[in-house]
């Protein structure tokens, strides 16, 4: 990237991801502007900038991950920034939790990723820029401007360097195979396309079903938006081995990992490798576990929304 130098814009951090931060200020030869967050005794929640914002053009980072603090940290980030008069707030969420909320699936349910976009609204923000939400169609969700960043540009070269041959691209479910799809165009022409079919009998709860194409002696790339709990993600790659596959190589955006998922990722035998994105710190570690930073492409994203200069055009062999 270029040295693009222009103080009037400041980059704050809140406390859910402070390494994707610094590395997104620093790919814009930048330092975090100072910022104090603390929780009092009771765990109510304090922020203040400790440098003016007045007339900037902020980009305040944070994940929204659980727990639901580090959204109420990016709420309170925005509308300290809204009342210091900042010229114009944009919220940088790697991963916007609460996404997967999307409908009212259920009598008597809550849509909080319509709430969610209506906090964010509500408190201050003028822009959102984030990473592979679990639903893209969520962008209309938002009164204001959104950036839906994809980390296939970054991740696709890695799998390319890995000079696997007789390549398929498989999509845990129905509700991926668009980005699955994505994948296989970007790896390159001959690339197939295989669609796990599974049911959810309850929530975290997934049983494999059927496989949609074939596999038998290929090499298989499973590509998510996110893992949670790793059972999917798991059942999905043995019932795929099962078929005949080769070697298994997860690629993955959001590293959500609750309860024992790196656990079970690291003692499937049918894994053999997994790369996940930095927009989510990891908690537990493991030698098949390979992060992939996309902090430059949020630098890039950053820099091109205050030039005032297309951010469509970072993903046009992705929609071209």
């Amino acid at each position: 990237m270029e040295e693009r130098v222009n103080a009037e814009v400041k980059i704050v951090s809140g406390r859910s991801n402070p390494e994707i931060a610094e590395k997104i200020a620093r790919a814009t030869h930048r330092d975090l502007s100072e910022v104090t967050i603390r929780n009092f005794s009771d765990g109510e929640l304090w922020v203040k900038y400790e440098e003016n914002v007045r007339g900037v053009d902020l980009y305040i980072v944070q994940s929204t991950f659980a727990p639901s603090d580090n959204l109420m940290e990016l709420l309170l980030l925005i509308d300290a920034a809204t009342r210091a008069s900042a010229r114009r707030i944009t919220a940088v969420i790697p991963y916007l939790g609460y996404a997967r909320q999307d409908r009212k699936d259920q009598p008597r349910v809550a849509i909080t990723a319509k709430l969610l976009a209506n906090l964010l609204t509500q408190a201050g923000a003028n822009r959102v820029i984030t990473m592979d939400m679990h639903t893209p169609q969520l962008q209309g969700f938002f009164d204001i401007p959104v950036d839906h960043l994809y980390a296939s540009t970054v991740s696709v070269d890695i799998v390319k360097s890995m000079g696997l041959d007789n390549l398929t691209v498989a999509s845990p479910d129905v509700g991926g195979v668009k980005n699955a799809r994505t994948y296989a165009k970007m790896l390159g022409d001959g690339v197939d396309l295989v669609v796990v079919d599974k049911r959810r009998p309850k929530h975290n709860v997934a049983e494999v079903m059927n496989i949609i194409g074939d596999v038998d002696g290929r090499n298989i790339v499973i590509v998510d938006d996110l893992i949670d709990t790793g059972s999917t993600f798991v059942k999905c790659a043995e019932a795929i081995k099962r078929a005949g596959a080769k070697q298994i190589v997860g690629v993955c955006t959001h590293p959500v990992f609750s309860g024992e998922a790196v656990k079970k990722i690291g003692e499937s035998e049918a894994i053999s490798k997994l790369f996940v994105t930095d927009t989510i710190p990891l908690r537990d570690h493991h030698p098949k576990i390979e992060t992939i930073s996309v902090a430059p492409l949020f630098a890039e994203a950053i820099m091109r929304t205050h030039e005032n200069q297309s951010i469509s055009s970072l993903f046009e062999r992705i929609e071209g």
